[in-house]
């Protein structure tokens, strides 16, 4: 996936860098260097986006999706947090 691509998907989702970079688990500069072509879009992220780009043409599933990934990078970030208090 070309960079534009990458950046259409993402904001297909509605979705800031910095919010896709907190669900993807990236830093937010990552994302920007992949968007710019900087920095080659790694093999899983491209799988990945690619089904995004599916996804996101359709209002519903694009919709569906996006709530998804929010719900899956609080509950990964709660997660973490709680990994961190324990220690």
């Amino acid at each position: 996936m070309d960079s534009q691509n990458t950046k259409l998907t993402r904001e297909a989702l509605g979705l800031s860098q910095v919010q896709f970079a907190q669900i993807l688990g990236v830093h937010p500069l990552t994302v920007s260097k992949w968007e710019r072509g900087v920095t080659p879009l790694p093999d899983y992220y491209d799988a990945f986006f690619r089904q995004f780009q599916i996804a996101a043409k359709d209002k519903e599933v694009r919709d569906q999706i996006k709530g998804a990934l929010i719900g899956a990078g609080v509950v990964v970030a709660l997660a973490l947090l709680l990994k961190h208090l324990t220690k």
